[in-house]
């Protein structure tokens, strides 16, 4: 790529669709097992959304275990922008995949939301036979700061990488400006992605006519509304629809839950729907998982399973044929700076949620003072953020217990 707006791993770590690790002595089932179990142990950890998953990942992956370049980790996190469906998880599935290939592709994303699927499931029955949910004040209390530090983190570690010139700057910055101005974050990721590709080919414009454009088109199957009762094929195929087409943050899921839920459907109340997603809000893993609560209401443990396979199916599939596609957009002049802008502001918005999360997160002397030894702890001595997580719970309970 002439001129390219990230600076790029040379030589035997450049990225070609597959893991840096892939030489090593280690057979498949080895490999399988190895990412099943640290996937598993990241599900049960990863509290705070997707920005703090992303960080773990970027922690596990990048920094301790070495599958991955930071440059690599960007072009992945880059594609999930560019998808429909959670990015934690699709970025779960993609390691997966460059680690062991399609076992893995399914092994890690099953991995990393098995354990909130579960947990979820536990709640559900809590919720449907005392009619409420669990209060976890004390839980968020102390692991909101540690994800807070696990979020600075992985910004520092891949924006060093990634914000060379005033044109990515400004693209960062902006993203975060319009985002605080209440502009639409799949807008924003586009818009970041037209801008660096338009400023790094202008030269190219100017000779348009002989080139050929790559178009990259966010995969949108969309399917019809079905005003019909219940049933578990209907149940399957919105949550299909859903996972299919949504991008953005769980605000979003909430108002495409809400439409055809509540509104056309009549399956569910407002204060279902409420619950529903605090349930996923509190447990960890992605949002998605709403699902399986809603899926459990309406149809028991087989509703549970079936919402839960409608709404993360779109993601494997997704995954599955992009991604050996990424080499070839980033060895692409204008596929790969699209893919570069689409990065910046995926790290503006990352910053931004963080900035959100933060001012809810750090409240109080003891709040701070655990994200700053947390900070200290990642950045400088380089401790596991599972570690930090348990230490964040630890606390959130004794201060609940001391209240």
């Amino acid at each position: 790529m002439d001129n390219p707006s990230i600076d790029r791993a040379q030589g035997t770590d450049e990225y070609s669709g597959e893991s840096v690790v892939d030489n090593m002595p280690e057979n498949n089932k080895g490999k399988l097992l190895g990412l099943f179990v640290i996937f598993l142990r990241l599900g049960f950890t990863a509290f705070g959304g997707p920005a703090a998953h992303i960080g773990m990942f970027q922690q596990e992956f990048v920094k301790h275990r070495k599958w991955l370049t930071n440059e690599q980790f960007l072009d992945l996190l880059g594609a999930t922008n560019l998808i429909p469906g959670p990015n934690s998880t699709e970025m779960a599935i993609h390691i997966g995949y460059l680690r062991a290939g399609l076992p893995g592709l399914i092994l890690g994303g099953f991995a990393f939301t098995f354990p909130a699927v579960l947990i979820v499931l536990a709640l559900s029955w809590v919720y449907v036979r005392f009619g409420t949910t669990p209060q976890a004040a004390w839980l968020l209390y102390g692991i909101k700061p540690v994800m807070i530090a696990i979020i600075v983190q992985a910004l520092w570690e891949l924006g060093r990488k990634v914000l060379k010139n005033k044109i990515i700057i400004g693209i960062g910055l902006g993203a975060i400006g319009l985002y605080f101005l209440g502009v639409n974050e799949v807008i924003l990721i586009f818009l970041g992605g037209i801008v660096l590709m338009l400023s790094q080919n202008w030269n190219r414009i100017k000779d348009i006519n002989n080139q050929k454009i790559p178009i990259i088109i966010p995969l949108l199957p969309a399917l019809g509304n079905l005003v019909i009762p219940f049933s578990m094929t209907t149940l399957f195929l919105v949550f299909l629809k859903i996972g299919s087409v949504l991008y953005g943050s769980g605000y979003v899921l909430l108002a495409f839950l809400r439409a055809d839920l509540v509104v056309r459907l009549g399956w569910l109340t407002e204060k279902q729907l409420i619950d529903a997603i605090a349930i996923g809000q509190i447990t960890p893993g992605p949002l998605f998982t709403s699902a399986t609560f809603i899926g459990y209401l309406l149809g028991g443990l087989p509703g549970a399973l079936v919402a839960t396979l409608g709404i993360f199916l779109p993601s494997y599939v997704f995954v599955a044929i992009s991604n050996p596609i990424i080499p070839k957009l980033r060895n692409s002049p204008w596929a790969g700076s699209m893919l570069d802008g689409v990065i910046v502001a995926s790290l503006g918005l990352m910053a931004a949620v963080g900035w959100q999360l933060g001012i809810t997160s750090i409240i109080d002397l003891v709040t701070a003072i655990l994200f700053f030894a947390s900070l200290f702890l990642i950045m400088k001595l380089r401790v596991n953020s599972t570690w930090l997580i348990l230490l964040g719970v630890i606390l959130g309970l004794v201060s609940y217990m001391l209240t």
